[in-house]
């Protein structure tokens, strides 16, 4: 019968067992009581191959878990953590930080933490650099090794190390740890291959992870190897988070440059707006613009797609709005005739819905015109109500498009709200329920906030897309533009 094995620890050898061979030992007779005792029959060479085995078997395990994990993470910050929290298991330290410095063009430097507060970064930030070093880490990872070189720098024994600064010192003792070990953020160098091209370029040394101990420790030959596999491949992972964070600030950023950058300002009317974007940037898009004769055009719309392409669309879409506004705003019904008829020609793969409102503060007359979008909703002391508008297609549906407009005289104090569909859906109910939800945050707008229109935004936005609320469509655009008659 074999001798059963310990329980293995991931990058740690059990003690090799007892052989599995050997007979119960018999009873000692009288000569052999004064004999000195036999030495122990060594393990057999099957045993220790059989424990390697296991030993290497139980570590792809853990490798195997730890990346899947992380490879799950969607946000280069939960990404951070995680890469904290699995190499602090490999290692067996318990506390850590990690920096990342990407290229100049992929974004700024952050630095995440592992049981380590504000506070606690700012001390380790004052330890002193090397003499002649320029390196954009902390103290901490200022000795890494060279690039190429992914072996990591450890600090087994702080408070008795020769050579240290007396501040490192003090930091370690102030924050309680004895022990430290660094490993550079920095992906497997590229081979020559005579195959197929490999795809992109190695991602390079992205930053560095470092990890504290509460008492003077170093990690063993094997854990060294173990973290460095997982942070090599931690490298590949966060290259291509930066990468696409990097992607997504640009198409959010190319948005707002498409939107209007300030609301103007015309007498008997004041304006608001609320605008969230998608996390890849969808074709929703609002507009306000003055006209002749103290007049102001509204518009709200949407087309269909997301990412660079929609949102190059959706520029396209408002520029060609505004000209048209500017010829024929006096009649909102040419205006979406003229719009419809250029994305037939310019834009045939794609549909749009839009809203337009001519309005006459003066006069307190407003025209409104919509394609397949939402009907705007009027907020007074005496009423909330939709607008009742002429249901039409959306634009690019149909091969003629045109619809009757509807006039609204608002009252001195009414509000009118513009929205795009996005609010609905991001209640993750719906339809009917969305336009019931909307509704009902409209009416319990504070009667001391229906003459402000940012605080009629704010209440609306906060009401039916609270922080607690159920699963959302996280890819949805939102849009809330509140006019404001006084």
């Amino acid at each position: 019968m074999s001798a059963p094995h310990l329980p293995k620890v991931a990058g740690i050898d059990p003690p090799v067992p007892t052989s599995a061979h050997t007979s119960a030992p018999a009873a000692p007779t009288a000569s052999a009581t004064c004999a000195p005792a036999a030495p122990a029959a060594p393990p057999s060479p099957d045993a220790l191959v059989q424990d390697r085995l296991a030993g290497w078997l139980s570590d792809l395990t853990t490798l195997q878990e730890l990346t899947e994990r992380l490879a799950r993470t969607a946000g280069l910050d939960d990404a951070l953590r995680e890469l904290l929290r699995g190499g602090a298991s490999l290692v067996g330290a318990s506390r850590g930080l990690v920096t990342l410095h990407p290229a100049e063009n992929l974004g700024h430097p952050r630095t995440v933490s592992l049981g380590l507060g504000r506070a606690d970064l700012g001390h380790i930030e004052t330890i002193p650099h090397e003499p002649g070093t320029h390196s954009p880490y902390v103290r901490l990872l200022d000795d890494l090794p060279p690039a190429g070189d992914r072996s990591g720098t450890a600090h087994p024994d702080i408070p008795g190390e020769d050579g240290l600064d007396p501040r490192h010192r003090e930091v370690a003792a102030r924050l309680g740890y004895a022990a430290s070990y660094a490993l550079p953020l920095e992906s497997a160098p590229a081979t020559a291959t005579d195959g197929p091209d490999p795809g992109p370029p190695a991602a390079g040394r992205l930053g560095a992870a470092v990890w504290l101990y509460d008492e003077p420790a170093e990690p063993t030959k094997r854990q060294r190897h173990l973290a460095g596999l997982y942070c090599g491949y931690a490298t590949e992972h966060l290259a291509r988070l930066v990468e696409l964070e990097h992607a997504r600030e640009t198409v959010a950023t190319l948005r707002e440059e498409l939107l209007p950058s300030r609301l103007p300002r015309v007498p008997g009317v004041r304006l608001a707006v609320r605008h969230r974007t998608g996390p890849q940037g969808g074709g929703d898009w609002y507009d306000a613009l003055p006209l002749p004769e103290g007049a102001l055009g509204l518009a709200i719309g949407g087309i269909t797609g997301s990412g660079p392409g929609a949102v190059a669309a959706m520029g396209r879409l408002r520029a060609s709005l505004r000209a048209y506004a500017v010829m024929e705003g006096e009649d909102p019904v040419a205006v979406l005739s003229d719009l419809e008829l250029l994305l037939r020609l310019t834009e045939p793969a794609r549909a749009a819905t839009a809203l337009f409102a001519y309005c006459e503060p003066a006069a307190r007359k407003v025209v409104v015109a919509g394609a397949g979008h939402c009907s705007p909703l009027i907020i007074g002391p005496d009423r909330v109500e939709y607008v009742e508008t002429s249901l039409s297609a959306p634009l690019g549906m149909l091969a003629c498009w045109e619809a009757p407009s509807v006039e609204i005289e608002p009252e001195p104090g009414e509000t009118l709200l513009f929205y795009s569909d996005g609010l609905l859906h991001r209640t993750g109910d719906a339809m009917d329920r969305g336009f019931a939800r909307l509704h009902s945050a409209a009416a319990t707008v504070p009667r001391t906030a229906r003459r402000d229109p940012e605080a009629i935004a704010d209440h609306v936005l906060r009401t039916v897309l609270p922080e607690e609320s159920g699963p959302v469509h996280e890819g949805e655009d939102v849009v809330l533009l509140v006019a404001h008659f006084d």
